[in-house]
């Protein structure tokens, strides 16, 4: 066995004198001298605060090409080290050259004062540089569409146009998408919030406690999320603020530095955070988010089932607790009636996850029928269709 990568908890520019040697002699051997600079690059980080105790995210040796590694990893770990590899080794070459073209076209009456305007752009790849390591690393990532040439007709000035169609289209200002999770790690970056190391967590941890719903690749506040974050801006504004976590965690890096004295700095912080603390104890409502499962109470005459929150996630309890301390288990139900059980049963399909975190659909009458596949069933299946079209079972 041996480690692939350097360090990936770091946001760290800085490469070693050894590696970018490697990098060197590698694109010498394969592409030749013409695709280095005439000295190795050295880049400088932009974010404040960054963590530069650590090399750059980068292959252990160059020389373990993408292609060479294929074999022994899977599908997702490979794709994840080829873009590595390409980053790295790009960032090491020389740049590409592309031959640009731009075409200003006027059109309307020679009358008209101010006749109308466009302009067109074209590009084409001359020297490719830096994107060859995209092709040596099988063309993954971004990149791989930046290869591609974007030629021009050939015209001359004071050319005469037909104007072929005309479409004219109004656009209205959208709003800002919502955040997926890639978007917001990149939000944080750039307002200087949390560190490598702290990103993945943050993401999860807002998902687990259901502050946020991940739906269609975006994240979208829940109900929970709503109310806990405008209490919290109510009671806590300074602590809510952008730029009061990237402020302190400037300050505890001049600590770890030895340029602050960590004393006086946590007791400027914790004296009013403590008063404003107190002050969200005694006055803060209590907002509780109700969400009704629909059904009655089964251990008492006139209690509603309502879905309720834990350190453990959503269960499902009764609405006259403490006095009836029923609970259930919180399924996710879908819809759609069991394939393999039928009318006879009764079964309903329900979302589940395994031990790793993915979803999968099963029914409700486990252990009783064991029915589970990774996609959503259709909803005339048989238990065999539903198998053999939509995916293999689940374990």
């Amino acid at each position: 066995p041996v480690g692939l990568i350097t360090y990936m908890r770091t946001d760290s520019l800085q490469v070693s004198q050894g590696a970018q040697a490697d990098a060197r002699r590698f694109v010498t051997k394969n592409l030749g001298e013409k695709y280095l600079p005439k000295q190795p690059p050295q880049y400088k980080t932009r974010a404040k605060g960054a963590q530069e105790a650590h090399e750059a995210i980068r292959p252990t040796s160059v020389a373990r090409s993408p292609e060479a590694m294929r074999k022994f990893l899977t599908s997702e770990q490979w794709r994840l080290y080829a873009l590595i590899w390409q980053r790295f080794l790009a960032s090491q070459m020389a740049a590409a050259i592309y031959s640009t073209l731009r075409i200003d076209i006027e059109a309307g009456l020679q009358a008209e004062d101010m006749p109308y305007k466009w302009r067109a752009s074209g590009s084409q790849l001359v020297f490719a540089g830096h994107l060859a390591a995209v092709r040596m690393a099988g063309a993954v990532g971004s990149s791989a569409a930046a290869s591609k040439p974007h030629n021009l007709p050939d015209l001359q000035a004071g050319e005469w146009l037909d104007a072929k169609q005309i479409l004219p289209e109004q656009h209205f200002t959208q709003p800002p998408p919502r955040y997926s999770e890639a978007s917001l790690i990149r939000k944080l970056e750039e307002l200087g919030i949390g560190r490598p190391s702290t990103y993945a967590p943050t993401v999860s941890v807002i998902q687990t406690r259901d502050y946020v719903q991940h739906k269609d690749r975006r994240l979208h506040p829940s109900r929970t999320g709503t109310v806990v974050s405008e209490l919290l801006k109510e009671f806590f504004p300074d602590e809510m603020d952008y730029a009061f976590t990237a402020k302190l965690e400037s300050q505890l890096d001049e600590v770890s530095q030895g340029k602050l004295d960590w004393r006086p700095m946590l007791g400027e912080f914790y004296a009013p955070f403590a008063q404003r603390l107190e002050h969200a104890r005694d006055n803060m409502p209590r907002r509780e988010v109700i969400e009704k499962v629909g059904r009655s109470c089964p251990d008492c005459s006139d209690g509603e089932l309502l879905v309720k929150y834990s350190r453990f996630g959503k269960f499902i309890g009764c609405s006259n607790y403490p006095d009836c301390r029923h609970t259930e288990r919180y399924l996710e139900r879908v819809g759609l009636a069991c394939p393999a059980c039928g009318d006879e049963h009764g079964g309903e399909i329900v979302a589940r996850r395994s031990r790793k975190g993915r979803t999968f659909y099963g029914c409700i009458r486990y252990p009783d029928c064991d029915f589970t596949v990774w996609k959503l069933p259709k909803k005339a299946a048989t238990r065999k269709e539903a198998i053999d079209s939509e995916a293999k079972p689940a374990p």
